[in-house]
């Protein structure tokens, strides 16, 4: 894929050879960007915020709302109370109530025309993959995907082969289309006062035959923090043995007002659910302390968590890989170790 790619350099070089260090200051004039918005109708997701921060490196930044709002401008004002945010585009519309792809993809694509957007920068979650590939299919573009660095308005860093090494790439598309890898940026906090522009845009017109539409959303309610935004995370692995033993995960985790996350063998063991999936073909967290319980370490999981402030393992096997990423390490039987634990930490 890389070496037929006619538009796009990539050089490979090791993690410790290139820094995703923010870089500001970088674009030219003449640059902008348009942030796909990720909400509910009425709050914001985090990771909007996160991306935010990446498209202030590539000039003025309009975040698109495209919704079913009824009228009502909190979001959008909330919006534009945000530090870096020049401008807000509201398409408010009842085709948008449940962000279906095909629809979110065709307001983008007439936003950007309008607004003349020279990068069209969306988060690298599951909304944010699922649209940016249909409007670069549009827009006849390559996107750059999981960028975590931005060198120039032209240049950036992405990681491959599951985080072991990082490409840097050119991108010569006239328009640029990235999906921002959230946790290697800061949220953008509220400005200090004033607001960006509000301007109202027309929605695109739905077509005569929907080319899809939304049958059924399974919404799972929980009173812990989401996976992606907790400060701390307690994941669970193979070992534990079964859905019954992965409660003393859920319990940890609840203790200490944690996240609950899982490797992909305990998912696939039925041990866990799949939105709990931590690593490459899971989510990818950065909390402040991420707990690694029965895991062994593979590659693919730790590039989902890798980029986490403070890593704990606790694993019998000492020569588990795991243990050459965490930053504190017990070498015990989880059956005994995560009860007395939590036992310590119920305590405080």
């Amino acid at each position: 894929m890389w070496a037929s790619s006619c538009r796009r350099l990539a050089s490979v070089s090791s993690t410790q050879a290139i820094s995703a260090k923010r870089t500001l200051g970088l674009t030219n004039r003449f640059s902008s960007s348009l942030v796909i918005a990720e909400h509910n109708n009425a709050s914001l997701a985090g990771s909007t915020l996160n991306t935010i921060t990446a498209a202030k490196q590539l000039g003025d930044v309009t975040v698109l709302l495209a919704g079913n709002f009824q009228g009502k401008a909190e979001l959008a004002q909330e919006v534009a109370k945000v530090d870096g945010v020049s401008k807000v585009a509201v398409i408010d519309s009842a085709a948008f109530d449940n962000s279906v792809a095909e629809i979110v993809t065709s307001a983008v694509v007439e936003a950007q025309s309008q607004l003349k957007a020279s990068h069209v920068v969306a988060p690298a979650s599951s909304f944010g993959k699922n649209v940016l590939g249909r409007i670069a299919s549009v827009l006849d573009v390559e996107p750059v995907a999981d960028v975590i660095s931005i060198k120039s308005a032209d240049t950036f860093v992405r990681p491959i082969y599951a985080g072991n090494a990082l490409a840097t790439v050119k991108s010569t598309d006239a328009v640029k289309l990235l999906s921002v890898r959230s946790t290697t940026f800061d949220k953008a906090k509220p400005r200090a006062s004033g607001a960006a522009e509000i301007v109202t845009l027309k929605a695109p017109e739905a077509p005569s035959t929907p080319v899809a539409k939304l049958l059924r959303e399974d919404v799972v309610k929980s009173a812990r923090p989401e996976l992606t935004s907790a400060r701390i995370v307690v994941s669970g692995g193979r070992a534990l043995k079964s859905a019954e033993n992965f409660k003393i995960i859920e319990k940890l985790a609840d203790t200490i007002g944690g996240a609950v996350g899982a490797s992909r063998a305990a998912v696939d063991e039925g041990y866990a659910p799949n939105d709990y999936q931590v690593g490459q073909t899971g989510k990818i967290v950065a909390p402040e302390v991420y707990i690694a319980v029965g895991i062994s370490g593979a590659i693919q999981h730790m590039a989902g968590m890798k980029d986490s402030k403070v890593i704990v393992a606790i694993n019998k096997d000492p020569e588990a890989p795991i243990f050459q990423v965490s930053d504190y390490g017990i070498v015990q039987d989880l059956f005994n170790a995560v009860p007395e634990l939590t036992k310590i930490l119920e305590k405080k």
